[in-house]
């Protein structure tokens, strides 16, 4: 049995673009995987908060030091953490907003990196440990940028998450969705068929 962690980040929540494309693969992977344990995140309806140095702070703290407040800062960071380590998979949707990720992706990043936790320095440098998933990242953009230097979020989210240990990943684009409809319906239905490429459902039982 496998765990599915979806997060949608689209200002949009559910009627986000990069949301449905991630809830086609949780479908298809529900099919192939009906008895898979689901857990869901949305931005939009929970925004993460802005890191902030008393957030930042209360990290630092050994537990026997932190306040009542802030022992329910790390409560909130220790929930998103305890998802990601729950998760064998990982879909996230991600559209692009003016060049960059969405803040709340940039606030959950600063929430879920903590050293010690999800990742510890070593004599050899740095170590991720959430190792042995597989990330997903379904990314909408207005224009299209994929493989040229407008593109800000492919190689910053690999990093991100290679840093945490999560070196598994595949990348989903539908872009170009602010120039015109004809153009959009392309590019949303070749993610679909990528998606589906992706996950080869099985056919349920009678």
């Amino acid at each position: 049995m496998t765990t599915l962690l979806t997060i949608h980040s689209s200002l949009f929540g559910d009627a986000g673009q990069s949301s449905r494309l991630v809830d086609q693969f949780a479908d298809l992977w529900q099919r192939r995987e009906p008895h898979a344990v689901l857990i869901r995140r949305n931005f939009a309806r929970e925004p993460v908060p802005h890191l902030t140095a008393e957030r930042f702070q209360a990290f630092l703290k050994a537990p026997a030091q932190r306040s009542e407040h802030e022992s329910a800062i790390v409560a909130y960071s220790d929930r998103l953490i305890d998802e990601l380590r729950q998760a064998d998979v990982i879909a996230l949707g991600l559209p692009m907003y003016n060049f960059g990720v969405p803040s709340t992706v940039r606030a959950y990043f600063d929430h879920i990196a903590r050293a010690g936790v999800t990742f510890r320095y070593t004599d050899q440098g740095p170590e991720g440990l959430l190792k042995g998933k597989k990330l997903f990242v379904f990314s909408t953009r207005g224009g299209k940028h994929a493989g040229t230097p407008s593109d800000t979020e492919t190689d910053y989210v690999k990093q991100f998450f290679h840093f945490l240990g999560i070196d598994d990943l595949t990348f989903v684009y539908a872009e170009g969705l602010a120039s015109g409809d004809p153009q959009k319906l392309e590019a949303l239905g070749e993610a679909a068929i990528r998606i589906e490429s992706l996950i080869e459902p099985q056919p349920l039982a009678a």
